[in-house]
This record gives structure tokens, C-alpha cells and sequence, in this order.
């Protein structure tokens, strides 16, 4: 009998999807690299895009699916309803419903209890898949779904996966573009410009200690999962706000604290949360406040949730993306004596350190620190 991922992919082939895009979830991270190895995929930087790119194939004929998880929903109701609802293009979307069992991460839980009613004040139709035996829905659903031009999301419990044997393997062997349905040869890059950098020396939980010594007295907006984890473990300060939620908010946050203060602040983010949300980039080099430093430690993985490739592994170099989007000081840093040297201008005007890394995480524990009392803590250092 096939496992459950093996049976899902069955149905889409059967179904005749032959478009997918997705951002991980380290619930269905098995799932994810089939959908990869078995369909044209392309990995998404946030999860509206999705919306968008999925538009654009419905249009030139094809048959698109999108996989996220439940909390990158609410990124997709506008386009859905204004793009892909008001044109009636076909869209399935299979969500990891978060929250609803065995979850651990408590930011996770009020946005996947809320999904279906969420989805339903949308006008949204949804199915709730709970067990395997209810993957005949999904069958049924996708014929209406690509014979009626209808969205229709499947929320998927963890349930289902979890006596499922992960196939995962190292990421770090897996990063290749997509292939094109357009060039079934194959591509060698295609047109993607593939940057060579200075060679990475250090993890991320490496950088940061390295790093630690200048972030005394600063506001620290920390990434989060494993960056703020290991952040919490090497140096913990009330200045520090460790994110739980909003993945790709970190330059955000620190931005909108920096216009608000004189106190020095610092973002530590990573390839995938720029990725998602590059545009606050560009806000900031606009406003141009004189005590913000960004370091985007790089590792070319979604490092949370299994290490996923993310697109700075092949054709995206981060401080050309900075320098892109208006920001003039910046510096790339792989050695020691490179992130100290960018680090002690930190405070000294608009900066962005490009920090390569090699991808892993350190097994650190959770971050004891109530999320209310981190909040108290950080408002409490501004304010004095």
C-alpha cells in the first residue's frame, strides 16, 4: 500500500494538475519534495505570489495547485478573491492546517483554528481532510475545481503524515531551478545570473556569537524559529524581541522601531524572510532612518523547517538585492574579521551585512520567555 504522500500525488497526476508552487511546512516536508521531484514546481517567496503565478498559468491552460501552511492564508484572500475569484480561474490550494494537533509552536494555533471560518466569511468552499480514507474528496473536488474554474482549499491535518517515513534528504544536495514545462531538456541555469561569493565558514549559531558583542545596548529584532532560538541562547537581553509569528516581518519590525526611536537598532534576518517580503527593502532606503542595521545571515535554506533551498543557493545575491532597492551601505561578510569589521559600524547610518553561513541549526531549547513579557521588556529598554 502507498503512503499517504505517494497516494496524494496519484490523485493530482490522475486529476491532471501540472502546476505547482509551494513555501515549507515542516509538517508536510515529504510531501513537498515529492511534489517537487513528480510536477514543474516553483518554490514561492511568499505565499500571495503563489496566487499570482498560479493566475498566469490558469490563463496560458494550465492546472494549478498551491501548498502552504495555514498561516500564510491570510497573505492569499485578497489576490484569491481579486484575481483568481473575479476572473473564475481554477485554483487548488492544499494547506498543512497548523494548530489543530500535536502543535507545538503556539503562534501557530489561533490562525489554524481559524481557517475555516476565515475561509468561509471569504466565500471560499473548503473541505477538512482529517484522515486518509477522506482523500476521495479530494478527487471529486478537483474535478469541479479545473471543470468549473472554482478555488477550493483542502485543509490538510498533520494527522494524516504522521506514521508517514520521512524521505527527506539533505537539502543542501538539493538545490536545482525548476524544470520548465517549456524545456523539457532541461535548464543549466536558464537566464538566472549565478553569483559567486566568498565560500561561507560559519553556521548561523557561529555568526551570532561573533556577532554578540555588538549588539550590547541595541534593539535586536531576531528572525524567528531557530535564529531566534539560538539568539535567546547566546544572549539574551531585554532589548532583544524574538518573533514567534509573521515570517518575513523581521526588517519590518526593526524598521518601523528605528523611525520611532534614537535607540540603535538591528535586524537579524535570513535569505528566506527577505525573500518574502523584499519590498521593506525599498521603504527603508527610502525613509533612510540613520539607525538601522539589517544582518541578513544567509544559508540558503529555510532552516526551520527542514532546510529547504532557498533561491539565494542559485541566483540571488542579497546585497545586490539591497543595493537594488536603494541601500548604499552595505558589505557582504563570510570571515570573522569581515562580519566584526561590518559590525562595528552598526548605528552609524542605513546598513545592510550580507552574512553567508552554512546552513544548520544548533539544538537549543525553546524560548522560555513569555511572549507578552519579551514585548514588556523590549518597550520598557526604548523607553528608558
Amino acid at each position: 500500500m502507498p503512503n499517504p504522500e505517494e497516494e496524494l500525488i496519484g490523485i493530482l497526476k490522475n486529476s491532471g494538475v501540472d502546476f505547482t508552487s509551494s513555501l515549507p511546512c515542516e509538517k508536510i516536508k515529504t510531501l513537498l519534495e515529492m511534489i517537487e521531484d513528480s510536477f514543474f514546481h516553483v518554490p514561492l517567496t511568499r505565499e500571495e505570489e503563489g496566487v499570482g503565478i498560479s493566475a498566469g498559468s490558469a490563463l496560458a491552460g494550465k492546472m494549478p495547485a498551491v501548498f502552504v501552511q495555514s498561516s500564510g492564508i491570510g497573505n492569499m484572500i485578497n489576490a484569491l478573491l481579486s484575481l483568481t475569484g473575479f476572473y473564475e480561474l481554477p485554483l487548488a490550494i492544499f494547506i498543512s492546517q497548523r494548530g489543530i494537533y500535536n502543535e507545538k509552536i503556539a503562534a501557530q494555533v489561533p490562525m489554524g483554528r481559524g481557517m475555516p471560518k476565515i475561509l468561509k466569511g471569504a466565500g471560499i468552499s473548503h473541505s477538512v481532510i482529517s484522515k486518509r480514507d477522506d482523500f476521495k474528496v479530494i478527487e471529486k473536488k478537483l474535478r469541479d475545481v479545473y471543470k468549473k474554474n472554482k478555488i477550493h482549499v483542502f485543509l490538510l491535518s498533520p494527522e494524516i503524515w504522521e506514521r508517514s517515513g520521512s524521505l527527506m534528504q539533505d537539502a543542501r544536495h538539493r538545490i536545482h531551478p525548476p524544470l520548465s514545462p517549456l524545456n523539457k531538456g532541461g535548464i543549466k541555469g536558464g537566464s538566472c545570473i549565478v553569483h559567486h561569493a566568498s565560500t561561507p565558514k560559519f553556521t548561523r549559531y557561529e555568526i551570532l556569537e561573533i556577532v554578540a558583542p555588538y549588539l550590547d545596548n541595541k534593539v535586536v529584532v531576531c528572525n524567528l524559529g531557530f535564529p531566534a532560538k539560538e539568539m535567546f541562547h547566546i544572549k539574551h537581553q531585554p532589548s532583544n524581541f524574538y518573533m514567534l509569528g509573521s515570517m518575513g516581518m523581521a526588517a519590518s519590525i526593526g524598521l518601523g522601531i528605528s523611525l520611532s526611536t534614537d535607540k540603535k537598532v538591528v535586524v537579524i534576518d535570513g535569505d528566506g524572510s527577505l525573500l518574502m517580503n523584499p519590498g521593506t527593502l525599498a521603504t527603508a532606503a527610502c525613509l533612510f532612518p540613520g539607525n538601522l542595521t539589517i544582518l541578513a545571515i544567509d544559508n540558503s535554506a529555510y532552516g526551520s523547517t527542514g532546510n529547504q533551498p532557498t533561491l539565494t543557493g542559485t541566483c540571488v545575491d542579497l546585497e545586490i538585492v539591497a543595493r537594488g532597492f536603494g541601500i548604499k551601505d552595505t558589505a557582504k561578510a563570510s570571515t570573522k574579521k569581515e562580519l566584526v569589521d561590518a559590525m562595528k559600524d552598526t548605528g552609524k547610518g542605513l546598513r545592510f551585512i550580507h552574512a553567508l553561513a552554512i546552513t544548520g541549526n544548533r539544538a537549543v531549547p525553546n524560548i522560555s520567555l513569555h511572549h507578552l513579557e519579551n514585548k514588556k521588556q523590549v518597550m520598557r529598554f526604548i523607553k528608558t
